[in-house]
């Protein structure tokens, strides 16, 4: 009963689109120690939401009283690199490949909750359940990796084997024991599979440690290990505050989280393959931007470009704040006019001191490449 009723839940998942789709037990997640570490060590950030309340963030049990199951669901989002000349495009901003589109929450959320009405209905009555899309205080690539989903890398991101780690997760809390699946194991070999009756083995990171090299701003000091601190993700999208001086050079022309640790993986470089999903899809003046037509953005324009979709998180002064250091990194002549507009007019302070601080920036470059000027 209980493994039939599990795997017409995964063909389930699998009808609604999910890519992904495994069940580990509602335990104390295994890194859950080392979690409390990261968060001592500050590698938080401001991100307070993550240290808040620790005990439950680590056992699903304290989520939902008397949770036996997490179901955890993949979607992969990976997109193929934009054309060359204007990926690397100095004056084009870069947008991470999961916020191509519409909000993921409003996509998978739905599913999640189809999927949970459908377990209820095939038990034939209603289960104490609880789903979430990354907002939940669950750990969730640790769980996603027991439930069999693939292994956590040395950035510190889920990595499926044959999929790469463009990946949204979601899980479902459910009161009701259902057939596990074999974890990931993290032995540092490649992928394989041990003799008859063995653990399942998944490919690991084994001694590559390109996503530690390649991140721009050194945000992994140590394999699996993330300082939110220095990371461009963080830096653009959850930091409300300015960014730091030192670390705006490292930025590039990322405006909106950061796909470098990614980009780099050999399993994605090898084996990940564009997502189906229509929701999200490669379009240039969105993808990546002129960025001196967003920083004429005002309110309205804001609200009405990215409407439903991640860039709201970060509002319009984060926005701004992030296009005016990526045009200190590698705007020209062409950017100083509307900068120069935005230190006049602007009435968001941290909008007006990026800005001021990037026509510093480009008057220092323009004056060096053009020394008898």
């Amino acid at each position: 009963m209980t493994i039939s009723l599990t795997q017409q839940i995964k063909e389930k998942a699998y009808d609604l689109g999910f890519d992904l789709i495994g069940v580990a037990p509602a335990d104390r997640a295994p890194h859950a120690d080392a979690f409390r570490r990261w968060v001592a060590q500050g590698h938080a950030a401001e991100m307070k939401w993550l240290s808040c309340d620790p005990h439950r963030r680590e056992n699903p049990r304290l989520v939902l009283p008397h949770a036996q199951s997490v179901v955890v669901v993949g979607l992969s989002y990976f997109l193929l690199d934009p054309p060359p000349e204007l990926w690397n495009d100095p004056s084009r901003g870069r947008i991470a490949r999961y916020a191509w589109g519409l909000d993921y929450h409003s996509i998978m959320l739905p599913r999640l909750h189809e999927l949970g009405d459908f377990a209820e209905r095939e038990i034939g009555h209603s289960l104490n359940q609880r789903a979430y899309v990354d907002t939940g205080p669950v750990l969730e690539r640790d769980f996603a990796a027991q439930a069999g989903l693939g292994f956590i890398g040395k950035n510190t991101m889920l990595i499926h084997p044959k999929i790469g780690s463009y990946l949204f997760l979601g899980e479902i809390l459910i009161d009701r024991e259902l057939a596990y699946d074999e974890p990931a194991i993290d032995n540092g070999a490649s992928c394989q599979t041990t003799s008859p009756g063995q653990p399942k083995r998944v490919g690991t990171c084994g001694n590559c440690t390109r996503c530690l090299e390649t991140c721009p701003t050194h945000a992994l000091p140590a394999p699996y290990i993330l300082d939110s601190n220095r990371c461009i993700s963080y830096l653009t999208i959850e930091l409300k505050g300015k960014i730091p001086i030192e670390l705006r050079p490292l930025l590039g022309n990322w405006i909106f989280g950061c796909d470098a640790c990614q980009e780099i993986c050999p399993w994605v470089r090898r084996y990940a393959q564009p997502t189906r999903e229509k929701f999200l899809s490669y379009n240039p003046e969105f993808a990546i931007p002129k960025l001196t037509d967003l920083m004429r953005l005002d309110d309205a324009a804001f609200r009405a470009r990215f409407k439903g979709t991640p860039l709201q998180r970060a509002k319009r002064r984060g926005l701004l704040r992030n296009v005016a250091v990526a045009l200190s990194n590698g705007g020209g002549p062409e950017a100083l006019p509307i900068l120069e507009q935005t230190v006049k007019q602007e009435p968001e302070p941290l909008i007006r001191e990026h800005a001021l601080w990037a026509i510093k920036q480009i008057q220092v470059r323009l004056n060096r490449n053009n020394p008898l000027c």
